[in-house]
């Protein structure tokens, strides 16, 4: 529901802003039509009843009236930029050159299109310029500051009453004006063109005291050059027709051309025009033109106006199209990870400003991984959506159900004041996940774990954070089992903390070649021959002292750190192997490593840089490994088997069990998990599980080693069911390569293992 709201509103906001974008065009538009024609009206009137020289001493006095106009509109334009006392402070105390840029030089182009801008420091040494819209090197005009010498010799009071070789179109100097800084408006030749010239002294409000502090002030100057676009719009609002700059002495025929001049008499701007004609002539030509011009305006204005409207109804469809695909999941339509944390950050605001406590579900769909690889990828999108539905039936109106990619969900809920409702919510949502879904003749299950952050009036934790504290809420929930919530506390913190401390640690002690390697016995049925060892890696930290593999293991898989210490271990176990002939070493391989492109080169590298016989290297893989990996993970097991490596499915009927794994790839022995062996002695399905993993590693060829035997009934059950090799507690614990080495050079070793066997028996 609030997510149509919200869609909604969005959609309305739009419509509002296109219509009012329409109407400040159309009104402008239509304005400047109405006042056109009003004032052209306005002007046949009057002109039909003057004489042609009245109308043109009218003319040349409006004309230069508008240019005093434009002049002193110029210098209200800069003096809006530059007549302040921040001017002052970065223009003359300081200069500030990024602030003269954005606020002078800038403003002056972006609102009254200042062709060229200058700051001039009390030298008269340009210092800024601004040239379009960029700030250029203000050395690129010292060839031309000469031009602008009349503008500022006049300013800095070096002058008279007027400046040579421009025409001042402002009001006259007055060197006692206490009210405002020293400006000047004028008209000159600037880069071979006429152009208005305005400039302006840097100083504070109060007098300037003496013509040596006028002569030190720094100055702004701005030219804007006078062409057809500035005469115009002077001759569009005075109805001169035809108003232009020529450098002609004659105008042409049927044309007027008036000269401004300098105090000296030089001519600086030639302004041309057709006056205007009185009598019938001027209201029999007109009129009618008018009249066209008004109907064909009408006509345009009503073809714009509905063009708009059509174009903006479209933009604004298009617009909510794109709103709602940016801010939704395409594949089940909840909101995603942008509209969550638009959401979120609301949230988590309103709630320091007094809402109720909220809190954040963060969701993980334990073994979605495993549907989507096994069953394939229509599979995994269909059960997508019905996680959708069922969430989104089960959660409250108000609390926000979003998608933040792939198998992760998040809730938004406003009850968070109660703890024992949150886990109670919490609980609610896992029995519902978790209940089998029927999906294409499939029956599937999955799981879910939930970390839970509370958002109260006391947190001062901006919205990542809160994800974050979730995150590791979600994190301790997979690590105490799975399908279970656990909400966030400090404590979390701390053990984060502590595990990246071990991650860095086992980083250094991978680099500085700080662990060890033990083995393991594998023996035979009889239990008195050693086949085989399996490489167990092992970490004595300097101060935690000996660090569990089942708690460095996963953090290596973590951070990443797994490809590095794989390959050390194998590196370690294939030198220190060398020192067994006819021993085979078992190395285990992680899922990450195994996947690897490069695994397989090296392997080979390690191979060739210990001189270790590849025959008697065995590398043992799990079933997790071969998941959604099929194709590349058979090139590359028939790349180690030409290598003349031996390969060891592990572990093998805790996972999938597939058959057609085992029939696919090219194992050599399969290792029958230690659960089974344990549970031999008191449940008698175990038995008949190991039974069949014989049945079907001797039918395939392979050879089949039991893990964990502990006992010599244990041992004595494996041996009748056919098991060729074994391992566990009972041939001996892991230990150093010495020990090994002592073990294999007293061959009667384990005779003593045979006896117990055969006293177990008799008892």
């Amino acid at each position: 529901m609030v997510p149509e709201t919200n869609a909604r509103l969005a959609n309305k906001g739009a419509q509002a802003s296109w219509d009012r974008a329409r109407l400040s065009i159309v009104i402008p538009i239509s304005v400047i039509v109405a006042v056109a024609i009003i004032c052209v009206v306005v002007a046949v009137v009057s002109s039909a009843r003057r004489a042609d020289e009245v109308a043109l001493e009218h003319e040349k006095r409006l004309l230069s009236r508008a240019i005093a106009n434009h002049g002193e509109q110029f210098l209200r334009e800069l003096d809006s930029v530059s007549a302040s006392e921040e001017a002052v402070r970065r223009i003359r105390d300081q200069f500030d050159r990024d602030w003269v840029h954005n606020r002078i030089g800038l403003w002056l182009k972006h609102y009254f299109d200042h062709e060229f801008v200058f700051v001039a420091d009390g030298n008269d040494t340009l210092v800024y310029a601004l040239l379009g819209r960029n700030s250029v090197d203000p050395r690129w005009f010292n060839s031309i500051l000469p031009e602008l010498a009349p503008t500022i010799d006049y300013i800095r009071n070096r002058v008279g009453d007027d400046p040579k070789g421009a025409i001042r179109i402002s009001e006259p100097r007055r060197a006692n004006d206490t009210d405002k800084p020293m400006r000047v408006a004028v008209i000159q030749r600037f880069l071979g063109r006429p152009a208005t010239v305005a400039a302006t002294l840097i100083a504070p409000a109060q007098r300037i005291e003496g013509e040596v502090a006028r002569e030190t002030l720094p100055l702004v100057i701005a030219v804007k050059f006078v062409d057809e676009a500035m005469l115009a719009e002077i001759g569009g609002r005075l109805q001169v027709n035809g108003l232009r700059v020529t450098e002609k002495l004659l105008a042409p025929e049927g044309e007027y051309s008036h000269d401004l001049k300098d105090s000296q008499g030089h001519n600086i701007l030639s302004l041309t025009w057709s006056p205007k004609r009185p009598g019938s002539e001027i209201v029999t030509s007109v009129i009618p033109f008018i009249a066209v011009a008004f109907a064909g305006f009408a006509l345009l204005a009503a073809l714009i106006h509905g063009y708009m409207r059509r174009t903006a109804a479209t933009i604004a469809q298009g617009e909510q199209r794109l709103r709602y695909l940016a801010l939704h999941d395409p594949l089940c339509g909840l909101p995603n990870r942008n509209y969550f944390g638009e959401r979120l950050e609301a949230v988590t605001k309103d709630v320091r400003n007094g809402a109720p406590a909220a809190a954040v579900f963060y969701i993980d769909l334990d073994h979605f991984k495993d549907v989507n690889d096994t069953l394939g990828h229509p599979v995994g999108d269909e059960l997508i959506r019905n996680v959708t539905a069922r969430l989104s039936g089960l959660l409250r109106a108000e609390d926000l159900v979003s998608r933040l990619g792939g198998d992760e969900f998040a809730v938004i809920t406003t009850d968070g004041a109660d703890v024992t409702a949150l886990q109670r919510t919490a609980d609610r949502i896992i029995a519902t996940i978790c209940a089998p879904y029927s999906i294409n003749g499939h029956n599937i299950l999955i799981g879910a774990s939930i970390g839970i952050a509370v958002i109260d009036r006391k947190s001062e934790d901006a919205a990542a954070d809160v994800m974050r504290y979730a995150d590791m809420a979600l994190y301790r929930a997979k690590n105490e089992g799975r399908n279970r919530a656990c909400i966030y506390d400090a404590a979390m913190d701390a053990d984060l903390s502590e595990r990246k401390q071990l991650e860095n640690d086992l980083r250094a002690a991978i680099a500085a070649d700080q662990l060890r390697i033990v083995y393991q016995p594998i023996v035979n049925g009889s239990g008195d021959t050693i086949l085989a060892v399996e490489a167990l890696c092992r970490w004595t930290h300097e101060t935690r002292g000996d660090i569990e593999p089942s708690r460095f293991i996963p953090i290596a898989e973590h951070s990443g750190l797994i490809i590095e210490l794989g390959e050390w271990v194998l590196r370690r176990a294939c030198i220190e192997a060398k020192s067994w002939p006819g021993i085979t070493v078992s190395v285990n391989v992680s899922p990450l490593q195994f996947r690897r492109l490069d695994f397989v080169d090296t392997v080979e590298r390690i191979l060739a840089d210990t001189e270790f016989n590849a025959e008697f290297l065995e590398l043992e893989l799990t079933e997790s490994t071969l998941l959604g990996n099929v194709e590349s993970a058979e090139v590359a097991m028939h790349r180690l088997k030409a290598l003349g490596c031996r390969l060891a499915l592990d572990d093998f009927g805790t996972g999938y069990s597939s058959l057609a794994y085992l029939r696919r790839f090219p194992f050599d022995k399969l290792k029958i998990d230690k659960s089974f062996v344990r549970s031999l002695e008191r449940s008698p399905d175990a038995a008949a599980i190991v039974h069949a993993i014989v049945g079907l590693g001797r039918g395939l060829g392979m050879r089949v080693t039991a893990e964990g035997v502990e006992t010599a009934e244990q041992q004595l059950f494996l041996r009748a069911a056919g098991v060729h090799s074994m391992q566990g507690y009972r041939f001996g614990r892991p230990g150093s390569p010495s020990l090994i080495s002592t073990r294999l050079a007293m061959p009667n070793g384990h005779r003593s293992i045979a006896r117990d066997a055969a006293a177990a028996l008799a008892g």
